[in-house]
């Protein structure tokens, strides 16, 4: 499925050795942005501290980009061993790009790398006043349920197929290609 993205974004999965890219992005959010990813106010040291843990459990995250640099990213980690085949999606997005179809985009990306890892069911929290995350997980079937403060989504997963396999793999082919240019790119202009 096409991915219908503001011009020049591209999204795709984040590579070894890109940790700093998803650092970046999360510490650029408005505070209302990061206090709807975290559920809460963090500090930076928190995020650092993070998005250092995140790249050693893991977890698959997919990265929105205009350019070289991140402005969206969308996360899936495993809910540890005693739910092997429950998992955790995180989305945010940078203030300008919001509701421009980045985390719908995102989420989709998220969902078929949960599926291909054997995840039956994806798990996505967030605060009860956060409507926009709300309407995303709506938008794909997730079940919502309301806690005082809190809502979680639940969204059930289809085994891996044949075809949802090539998808991930033409995707990230075309993810390596995207990062090895943009590191070419870099290495040129230095």
């Amino acid at each position: 499925m096409q991915e219908v993205l503001p011009e020049g974004g591209v999204i795709r999965k984040l590579w070894i050795g890109e940790t700093e890219k998803y650092r970046d992005h999360v510490l650029r959010l408005d505070p209302e942005s990061r206090r709807n990813r975290f559920a809460g106010g963090v500090s930076d040291e928190f995020v650092r501290n993070y998005v250092d843990l995140t790249s050693g459990l893991d977890a698959v995250v997919h990265g929105f980009f205009i350019g070289h640099v991140m402005r969206g990213a969308a996360e899936v980690r495993p809910l540890g061993s005693e739910f092997p085949r429950e998992a955790e999606a995180a989305i945010s997005v940078e203030k300008a790009w919001q509701s421009h179809g980045v985390g719908s985009a995102l989420l989709r990306r998220t969902l078929l790398a949960a599926r291909n890892r054997g995840f039956r069911l994806l798990h996505m929290a967030c605060l009860a006043d956060n409507r926009r995350m709300q309407q995303l997980a709506r938008k794909f079937d997730a079940e919502l349920t309301f806690d005082f403060e809190s809502v979680v989504g639940e969204v059930e997963s289809s085994r891996p197929t044949p075809l949802s396999l090539m998808r991930e793999l033409m995707s990230d082919s075309h993810s390596f290609a995207t990062a090895m240019l943009d590191l070419q790119t870099r290495i040129l202009r230095t």
